[in-house]
């Protein structure tokens, strides 16, 4: 396999169910993607095209291959990477409220344990501006970097928030981008591809038991091994995004809102309302 055997990357973003199209789109036969999201273009660019491609391994000629790492959208560096390498490649982005994106990213490394509970260190602009949370709903600065090296009929930008509405038309938008052929009896994945619902051990107690973990993984489905997670483990409590920290939000992202609206053609004026207080837990 060659670069040039890659048909299609989904650049991100993060926490805007870019995981959902990817199993969408492994349901058809005629696709490739590896699982894991391998980063290269963002974070192991130093470790070589070979290292890349050994990552790929299609059954078969004739495939329509692509991969997903969300991280490509928002790394600067990427965009001019991943054009010197695939400057054919077809680019999907899919975009959610940066406000409600940034709530989910931060909720999920919260529950991690590698965040505190200071949600307003984090996403207050006042306090957290320069920072993943923040930085990575700048959508109008990280799409203009692709469009400056793209041109724009190789980009397709899809919405988080059109999936509620239409989720097999935005799959069909997807397949018709990357010229996969109709197929009427093609349903996209119908439910959400990451729970985090189930009770989860506290992010201290995982780090104490972590050099347990290659002793104990053989009895990891056994019911004995459920029975013991049980016990030790409890509902994630998230901390919530109040309406003061949502509007401050909201306000951060205003001119870059308008941007994109202008760049893309959509009204975008749903995102600059104020979240409702939330303190649930979020959406994938």
């Amino acid at each position: 396999m060659e670069l040039r055997d890659i048909d299609f990357l989904i650049i991100g973003a993060t926490k805007s169910a870019t995981t959902w199209l990817q199993q969408s789109l492994q349901l058809d036969p005629r696709v490739y993607m590896p699982d894991p999201e391998i980063h290269y273009f963002s974070r192991y660019h130093d470790r070589g095209d070979p290292w890349y491609l050994e990552n790929f391994n299609p059954a078969s000629p004739g495939l329509v291959i692509g991969e997903k790492s969300n991280s490509y959208l928002d790394t600067p560096a990427a965009a001019e990477r991943i054009h010197r390498s695939l400057p054919d490649v077809r680019l999907v982005a899919q975009l959610r409220n940066p406000v409600e994106r940034a709530y989910s990213d931060y909720c999920m490394l919260h529950r991690r344990g590698e965040v505190t509970a200071d949600i307003d260190r984090y996403l207050d602009p006042r306090h957290g501006a320069g920072g993943r949370f923040l930085e990575g709903g700048l959508y109008f600065q990280q799409l203009r970097r692709f469009l400056d090296l793209f041109p724009a009929d190789r980009m397709l930008v899809l919405f988080y928030e059109d999936i509620r509405s239409d989720a097999a038309g935005q799959v069909r938008d997807l397949r018709r981008f990357l010229t996969l052929e109709e197929n009427p009896a093609f349903e996209p994945v119908a439910q959400r591809v990451k729970d985090k619902t189930k009770p989860l051990v506290d992010a201290r107690l995982r780090r104490l038991l972590k050099p347990l973990k290659p002793i104990v993984a053989p009895f990891r489905q056994t019911k004995g091994f459920e029975a013991l997670r049980s016990v030790i483990s409890d509902e994630f409590k998230y901390v919530p995004l109040t309406r003061e920290l949502s509007a401050r939000m909201v306000g951060y992202y205003e001119t870059e809102t308008e941007r994109l609206g202008n760049l893309l053609g959509r009204d975008l004026g749903q995102w600059l309302q104020s979240v409702p207080a939330v303190n649930k837990r979020p959406a994938t």
